[in-house]
């Protein structure tokens, strides 16, 4: 009995892409994106080609998966049919600790700046407020 069981294996001609959707047995909860991507690769011999994983669910009450795979033979054209946000999740998966990391330097830097702004902008506001109560005074007194 295998690990995988191949739910639909179809060949789509039109969008020059191969659909495969299957079920992963006893992996509930356990299996990931890449993982999988590994299996499918292995089990179907697809060495060289881009296996994009689409969509990995899980069975309610079962230790079952279902996922379904896009394979094509050219990264060029994979982006081209797939929305950039699964390429987006895909390569923050693989590498994604040395971007993640570079992401929240700059978002923490970004937000020290805007911080440092804010405090000059209210050491600055407190000397003209000073400013107008002094010619509000004079202005009194001459009345």
């Amino acid at each position: 009995m295998s690990m995988i069981d191949v739910t639909r294996d179809v060949n789509n001609s039109l969008l020059a892409r191969r659909e495969i959707t299957c079920t992963f047995k006893g992996l509930a909860g356990k299996l990931k994106k890449p993982e999988a991507v590994d299996v499918v690769s292995k089990h179907f011999k697809l060495d060289g080609k881009v296996i994009i994983p689409i969509k990995l669910q899980n069975e309610t009450g079962r230790p079952m998966v279902s996922g379904t795979f896009y394979v094509y033979d050219d990264e060029k054209l994979a982006r081209q049919h797939v929305k950039p946000a699964i390429f987006v999740r895909l390569d923050k998966a693989k590498g994604g600790g040395e971007k993640a990391e570079e992401a929240k330097e700059t978002s923490t830097e970004k937000t020290e700046e805007k911080k440092d702004v804010k405090k000059e902008k209210k050491i600055e506001d407190k000397p003209k407020k000073e400013e107008k109560k002094a010619e509000e005074k004079p202005k009194e007194k001459s009345e």
